[in-house]
């Protein structure tokens, strides 16, 4: 099998004196989508926080594109091909949705004109929005803009925090839709998310996380399939 796009061995994860990630190790490869699911508290947007160099682990480490993470500052970690599209979508409220999107691209140093289209064929909402302050969208547009962003900076990898939560079911609906129609198109996506349905009926491969432990693994189907992640998971 081919070098992972994302190596995560081991880390060990502390908020003050809370252990919040317990050693826990998994990997991301070209073309998956990979989901982290789980309760609240389970640990899930301390990992992504740790990978995209906002918290540090005291132990283990992260790799990306086979070279290590630790210590590179997290502008350098985006500029590697790394995107976190943080929970709660963290817009940019006072600017435009374009002035928002051009924010994405700083790491880019040439024109960004066919990136900006790319985005606006993604989200045709987006454009029709173009010039409307950020602030005024709606919970469903700016996690469309969120996600617009990220892309911006041309990810090799993909990290999507909750990016259903706080939406109505028939954004969900669209928003899943278009992660899934990313992946068709060839992008790598971590994804962690409380609809645990939804992120395990698109998913390659998931892992199932508990008080900062990762305790299940499987592809998207056998944990759609397994009792255990039905009875915890799925209200099944």
């Amino acid at each position: 099998m081919s070098e992972p796009v994302l190596k995560v061995d081991n880390i060990n994860v502390y908020y003050g004196s809370i252990h919040a990630i317990k050693g826990i190790s998994f990997e991301v490869y070209e073309g998956e989508i990979v989901t982290l699911i789980g309760a609240n508290g389970a640990g899930k947007s301390t990992t992504l926080n740790t990978i995209s160099g906002l918290l540090h682990p005291t132990t283990g480490s992260v790799s990306f594109l086979g070279e290590s993470l630790a210590k590179v500052a997290p502008h350098k970690i985006v500029e590697r091909g790394l995107a976190q599209v943080p929970e709660g979508r963290r817009v940019f409220a006072q600017m435009t949705v374009r002035e928002n999107l051009e924010m994405g691209a700083f790491t880019q140093n040439d024109d960004i004109s066919a990136d900006m289209e790319k985005v606006y064929t993604l989200f045709p909402r987006l454009k029709e929005r173009m010039y409307q302050t950020a602030g005024t969208l709606s919970g469903g547009e700016q996690q469309m803009l969120a996600m617009g962003r990220a892309l911006m900076s041309r990810p090799k990898l993909l990290m999507l925090d909750e990016p259903s939560m706080g939406l109505a079911p028939i954004l969900v609906e669209q928003i899943f839709e278009i992660i899934a129609d990313l992946h068709r198109n060839g992008a790598t996506i971590l994804l962690v998310e409380q609809n645990a349905q939804m992120a395990l009926s698109i998913a390659s491969r998931g892992y199932v996380m508990e008080t900062g432990r990762i305790t299940t693994t499987g592809t998207g189907q056998e944990l759609l399939a397994s009792e255990e992640v039905r009875k915890a998971y799925l209200g099944g």
